[in-house]
């Protein structure tokens, strides 16, 4: 097709783990194409949306727009022509086919998409919603955008070239001795009595926990050193892989309760943590998992 552009390099996922197997000519074209398809479905519709547009996915406070369903819609187009031979992970195809989720363990290269993350803020009329895409390949994150329109941010991260927020290069935060840690954490509307009790006893360290309403934005918010960590507990991969990667370029850690990094295809321990740094990781997940 005459609007294929780069390519992801046969050492994306190499024997020695080195390669961001993603071009220059590929990265800029991605940005475009989530610029243009945001432009067109997400922000026209921020504030103006009908009650038809808003609907209810697994309980309520799981919502899914129209704006979503268009945004996936079009990125899945878009993408899969940018990069033939690849496929898509969307939040809103597993919702209708929970077997889309198996193309993560494929060959394929897989754009892993989140249309609007953030939705409740979203249908809140709220600024703090952003569009996340990760590129994965063999289970790695090669590249990924995270963009919050209304806000005007966009954040990229390339694998062993670093991470970005408008050009800039960013870095997770080295804090003054004896401040306490910067935590977000997940929404209360979602925690379990487990959950409940391992943020608790975050809190009784002295830590300031935010709850999120999107997780890109808390991902974002440790790489440029805004805050030291996130603590979450559910692994969805379209929640995690732009985010986790922008962090972990900026200096960050990730750890689950086994102690192992986050794994984007899933299996993790839960919950798991990504922070400014290791110590900080070690730190979150000790506290969290002391009550298991």
């Amino acid at each position: 097709m005459g609007n294929e552009v780069g390519a992801v390099s046969g050492d994306a996922a190499g024997a020695d783990g080195v390669g961001d197997g993603v071009d220059d000519a590929l990265l800029a074209a991605v940005e475009d194409v989530i610029r243009a398809v945001v432009a067109a479905e997400v922000v026209p519709r921020w504030r103006r949306l009908g009650d038809d547009d808003i609907s209810r996915k697994s309980g309520p406070y799981d919502l899914v727009t129209t704006a979503d369903r268009r945004a996936e819609e079009r990125l899945t187009e878009e993408l899969t022509a940018l990069l033939p031979g690849s496929v898509v992970v969307g939040e809103e195809a597993v919702s209708a086919d929970s077997g889309v989720l198996e193309r993560l363990g494929g060959d394929d290269p897989v754009w892993v998409v989140d249309p609007v993350d953030g939705t409740s803020a979203f249908v809140r009329g709220e600024d703090g919603f952003a569009t996340l895409v990760a590129l994965v390949h063999d289970g790695v994150p090669l590249a990924s955008w995270t963009y919050a329109p209304q806000r005007g941010l966009f954040a990229t991260a390339r694998r062993g070239r670093g991470a970005h927020l408008d050009g800039e290069r960013l870095h997770t935060r080295t804090p003054e001795a004896g401040e306490p840690l910067r935590l977000s954490t997940s929404n209360p509307v979602y925690r379990t009595g487990y959950e409940r009790d391992a943020l608790t006893r975050l809190d009784a360290s002295g830590a300031v926990c935010t709850p999120c309403t999107c997780a890109g934005l808390a991902y974002l918010d440790v790489a440029r050193g805004a805050i030291d960590a996130v603590a979450f507990f559910w692994e969805a991969p379209w929640d995690h892989a732009a985010g986790l990667l922008l962090a972990t370029e900026a200096g960050g850690v990730s750890r689950t309760a086994s102690g192992a990094p986050f794994s984007i295809p899933g299996g993790n321990e839960l919950p798991f943590t990504l922070a400014r740094d290791e110590a900080t990781a070690r730190q979150v997940t000790e506290l969290m998992a002391a009550g298991r």
